[in-house]
C-alpha cells in the first residue's frame, strides 16, 4: 500500500510517498481501508518537531473507512463496518491498523468524508465546551480562528447551546463565513485590537472563557479579553507557540485561570471515547453542526496540503483522499 513517511523533521518537503507492506491486525486490532484522511494542525507540529515523535514515522491520526480485517478477540467491529478513528498514528496511508477500542462506528447517514473531517475536531470541541468548561446559554465566549475546522464546529455548537459567540478571523472572507455560521460578533485579529473590541462588546466586562488555537499572535489579546476569574484555554499553535505564562500575569489580569489541554486526557477510557464521538455524530445528524470540507488533496499531495494549512488560507476541514 501507499503511505506518507518522514525520516527527519522539517517543512512539508520532508513528507515522502512510499510503498510499504499492508499491515495485518493483531489481537484486539482492526485494519481500515481508508476512504478519507483528516488533516489537522497537530500533524504539522509532529512533522516540524514542535511535538517530537520517534523517527522514521508515519503521520496523521484521523481517518475513516471500511473495516477489511479484524484481529483475534475483536467483537466491537466486523468486516464491512464503516468506522473512524482519531488519535492513532499513521493515518496518511491507504490503510492502517488501529486498536478496536480506540475506533468508533460511523452511524448511518454520515459518510466517510464527513466522519474523517469531523471526528477529531468535533471531539476536541466536545470536551472543550462540554467538559473542560461547560458553556451555558447566555454566556459570552471568545473563539479564535472561527473559520477553521475546529472553529467552525465550535461556533455552531456553542450557538446551539445558546451562547453569545465573539469570533476572530484573519480575513474578510473568513469573517463572512463566521457570520454565516452564527457568530454574533466578528473581529479581524490582524487588523483590530482584539481585547479592545471584546471589552467594547461586553461593556467592559470581558469574557468568562476564551478558546485560542492560534497561539503566539493572539496570546496578549486573549489574556486581556478575559473577565475576572476568566479561563484561558490554549489548545493550538497556528501562528507559533504561545509565550510562557507567568503566574503574576494571571494575577494582574484578574486572577485568571490558564490551561493547555489535550484530548487524550479527556478520553482515558473507551466509554469516554464513545460518548464523545456519539455527541459529535448527534450534533451533525441533527443538523445543528454542519461540516464544511473546504479543500481535498490526493494522498500523494500531502506536501501541498501542509503548505496550504500552514499558510492559514484554508477554510473549514481539509482531507487527504487515498
Amino acid at each position: 500500500m501507499r503511505a506518507i513517511r518522514l525520516s527527519k523533521n522539517g517543512g512539508p518537503e520532508v513528507l515522502e510517498l512510499v510503498e510499504v507492506e499492508t499491515p495485518q491486525p493483531g489481537p484486539g486490532q482492526i485494519r481500515l481501508r481508508h476512504e478519507a484522511v483528516g488533516i489537522n494542525f497537530i500533524d504539522t507540529y509532529h512533522r516540524s518537531g514542535l511535538y517530537p515523535i520517534k523517527l522514521p514515522s508515519g503521520l496523521g491520526s484521523e481517518a475513516a473507512g471500511v473495516v477489511e480485517a479484524v484481529g483475534d478477540g475483536v467483537t466491537r467491529f466486523k468486516v464491512g463496518d464503516l468506522a473512524a478513528y482519531a488519535g492513532a498514528p499513521g493515518a496518511y496511508a491507504d490503510a492502517n491498523v488501529v486498536a478496536a477500542e480506540r475506533a468508533v462506528k460511523v452511524p448511518a447517514g454520515i459518510d466517510s468524508h464527513t466522519a474523517a473531517a469531523a471526528l477529531l475536531k468535533g471531539m476536541t470541541v466536545e470536551f472543550l465546551i462540554r467538559r473542560l468548561h461547560r458553556v451555558e446559554a447566555g454566556e459570552t465566549i471568545l473563539v479564535h480562528a472561527a473559520a477553521g475546522g475546529v472553529g467552525q464546529i465550535m461556533v455552531q455548537w456553542a450557538k446551539a447551546l445558546g451562547a453569545v459567540v465573539i469570533a476572530t478571523v484573519g480575513s474578510q472572507e473568513k469573517a463572512a463565513r463566521a457570520r454565516e455560521l452564527g457568530a454574533d460578533h466578528v473581529i479581524l485579529y490582524r487588523d483590530q485590537d482584539v481585547a479592545a473590541e471584546v471589552r467594547r462588546i461586553t461593556g467592559g466586562k470581558g469574557v468568562p472563557v476564551a478558546y485560542d488555537a492560534v497561539g503566539k499572535d493572539t496570546f496578549e489579546g486573549t489574556l486581556k479579553s478575559l473577565a475576572r476569574r476568566g479561563l484561558f484555554v490554549s489548545f493550538g499553535n497556528a501562528s507559533g507557540p504561545a509565550p510562557p505564562v507567568e503566574g503574576r500575569q494571571l494575577m494582574l489580569n484578574g486572577s485568571l485561570f490558564f490551561t493547555r489541554p489535550t484530548m487524550i486526557d479527556y478520553q482515558t477510557t473507551t466509554e469516554e471515547l464513545d460518548a464523545s464521538a456519539a455527541a459529535v455524530f448527534e450534533m451533525i445528524g441533527s443538523g445543528k453542526v454542519k461540516i464544511e470540507i473546504g479543500q481535498t488533496f490526493p494522498l500523494a499531495e500531502a506536501r501541498k496540503a501542509h503548505e496550504a494549512l500552514e499558510s492559514r488560507a484554508t477554510i473549514g476541514a481539509s482531507l487527504l483522499i487515498p
